[in-house]
């Protein structure tokens, strides 16, 4: 746990370097804006989980959609990943976190891979850039990391938060009444289809575009997506963030998200909303993935941080 704890703070502390510490904000996903909804489950969803989260009746929701980057003031057509965190509150008080981004796999396998990706991306303070060949040679050692470089680079910019497919790249095992269980990915699908715009009519929209965009839709009608389990098959790695599944791999429709307005950032007079992935109620398992268990420390690091506190030890 020390060691984890360990590279999750330098985690936070790279990320600040290579983005700037920008008081109040989370280390990346800094520029991002809260809504509230609701959740409701399917009766596939039940049969597969027990969980209170997928019983089947309306579950309040906080919800945070947001840029991807460091910056709280970045462009909204920059070509980089989209988040969508939503944290399910039922009546029994056992809440469930599910992350999700537009990018379908997570860059490597290890946070201290990641560690070091972040320390290369750093610019050269005589030349304010990377060194292109380090970051180069790093990154033939991991062709683990293209699919989600070029899933994120290669994408144009959204035309809406609510015309995006988000994924997680977690695997979780749900238990049923009878504790069978079932290894699955989350994720959206949004009802409105997805549609992005060239980089072009991004930049002329401006910086702010697509929470101008989110307000101006919240303001006609709720904003909705499906929920979808995607079921392991007998070969797929599930400790692996960086492995794609197979598209013909059984999706199930597990539940409907309605976004229906913004709120007030809920973070003030001490008060964090951390949306941890391992944050999951009785009826859910994590994998032993390394990636999704150093997200927490790496959260709740980053939260003592914008708190202004010291970086104290991991919750239990």
């Amino acid at each position: 746990m020390a060691a984890l704890e360990s590279t999750a703070n330098q985690l936070v502390e790279v990320a600040n370097s290579l983005f700037g510490v920008h008081d109040g904000r989370r280390a990346l996903h800094a520029k991002g804006t809260f809504c509230e909804g609701t959740f409701t489950a399917t009766p596939a969803a039940a049969k597969l989980c027990r969980a209170a989260i997928f019983a089947g009746d309306e579950v309040p929701a906080l919800i945070r959609l947001s840029n991807g980057g460091g910056k709280p003031d970045s462009n909204d057509a920059a070509r980089e990943a989209r988040g969508l965190a939503v944290k399910l509150r039922p009546s029994s008080g056992e809440e469930g976190d599910i992350l999700a981004t537009t990018t379908p796999a997570f860059v490597l396998r290890t946070p201290e891979d990641f560690l070091e990706l972040l320390r290369l991306r750093m610019p050269d303070p005589e030349t304010g850039e990377p060194d292109m060949t380090a970051l180069g040679e790093f990154l033939g050692k991991h062709p683990e990391a293209q699919t989600a470089l070029a899933a994120t680079m290669g994408a144009e910019p959204p035309a809406s938060f609510a015309t995006l497919q988000y994924f997680s790249p977690h695997s979780f095992r749900l238990l049923d009444a009878d504790d069978n269980g079932t290894w699955l990915r989350y994720r959206w699908r949004p009802e409105a289809g997805e549609h992005r715009i060239p980089d072009d009519e991004a930049k002329s929209k401006g910086r702010n575009y697509l929470f101008e965009e989110l307000e101006a839709r919240l303001g006609e009608a709720p904003i909705v997506f499906a929920l979808l389990f995607q079921l392991a098959g007998e070969d797929d790695p599930i400790d692996d963030p960086t492995a794609v599944w197979p598209d013909e791999r059984e999706l199930v429709e597990a539940g409907r998200l309605e976004i229906t307005g913004l709120v007030d950032d809920p973070e003030e007079d001490g008060h964090i909303e951390v949306f941890d992935p391992t944050r999951v109620p009785g009826g859910i398992e994590l994998s032993d993935d390394p990636i999704l268990h150093a997200r927490r420390a790496a959260y709740s690091a980053s939260a003592y941080k914008r708190l202004g506190m010291e970086i104290g030890p991991v919750p239990e």
